[in-house]
């Protein structure tokens, strides 16, 4: 039978690929980490990673035993806190947020989760995606669409997503903008991968025509100071813009057609939900009913 200390070593290289990164994380030497690395794959008689230096990548083998290792752990997580007083389920979420929810919405939720300690991550939704596929996070909230095959997305709230620009802008006098005339403006835009870059190429660019010059960012909060300082037009969250447009700092075109869009929780389709996670889960599907 494997111990704990061995299934936690497999499952923190797992996710990391590498021997010093896993051995930071389990406060161990990178020599322990291996000796236990070893010691677990001979009791079991197969290797779980083919050495592909200086990473280790999981085989067939290591990716059958990955889900296995990450519900047992977890569940020796839920017996540890089982007890705690008050009963509320308590320990460390690690979560994924795009960036929208991630500088918005997720700092609210966490605020009214007692007991919960979270480490986050902000990043765009394909990676976001590509790290629940490694098992590197328990949820992911994302606002762009999941092309992966072994998650699994969940509804949650709705947003939408608005045509701006700096007060400066010729268009912001305009009472009706027509598609046509945001074609041949400047824009600033997300990266590729990211939720609204994705809204934008699919529903937006191809109706517009032409475009001016294009500046990419990949910070949301950069893509608005630059609109602000007039370098272009933008297709941005109302979630993440509403605060602007309320101090006049940033004005939404009057623009014919809506663009909604879906936010949704995310995680593996063989990921175990520990007490915490599903009362994670159950606290955002109660406040976006709310």
């Amino acid at each position: 039978m494997p111990s704990i200390k061995q299934l936690k070593v497999f499952a923190s290289i797992a996710r990391h690929g590498n021997l010093g990164q896993a051995a930071d994380e389990v406060f161990l030497s990178k020599g322990a980490v291996s000796q236990a690395l070893g010691e677990l794959e001979k009791r079991l008689g197969t290797p779980l990673f083919d050495r592909v230096h200086p990473r280790l990548k999981l085989n067939d083998q290591g990716r059958a035993l990955q889900p296995l290792a990450e519900e047992v752990l977890s569940r020796i997580q839920d017996i540890e806190h089982l007890f705690d007083d008050g009963g509320a389920p308590t320990g460390t979420l690690i979560l994924g947020a795009s960036q929208t929810i991630g500088n918005y919405l997720l700092p609210v939720l966490l605020a009214k989760v007692p007991g919960a300690e979270a480490r986050v991550q902000i990043n765009n939704t394909f990676e976001l995606c590509e790290k629940l596929a490694h098992f590197e996070l328990d949820l992911a909230l994302i606002e762009g669409e999941n092309h992966h095959p072994d998650l699994v997305t969940q509804p949650w709230l709705e947003d939408e997503m608005l045509v701006v620009c700096a007060p400066s802008h010729p268009l912001a006098a305009q009472t009706a903008v027509s598609l046509k005339a945001l074609g041949g403006n400047d824009w600033v835009l997300r990266e590729n991968h990211s939720g609204s870059r994705e809204q934008f190429d699919r529903e937006l660019a191809p109706r517009i025509g032409a475009v001016g010059k294009v500046l990419e960012l990949n910070a949301l909060e950069a893509v608005m100071l630059a609109v602000e300082q007039n370098l272009g037009l933008t297709f941005v969250s109302k979630l993440a813009v509403q605060d602007r447009l309320a101090s006049g700092r940033l004005c939404a075109l009057p623009v014919a057609s809506r663009y909604p869009r879906q936010l949704s929780l995310a995680w593996h389709k063989n990921k175990y939900h520990s007490a915490l996670l599903r009362h994670f889960i159950h606290f955002c599907q109660q406040q976006a009913k709310g």
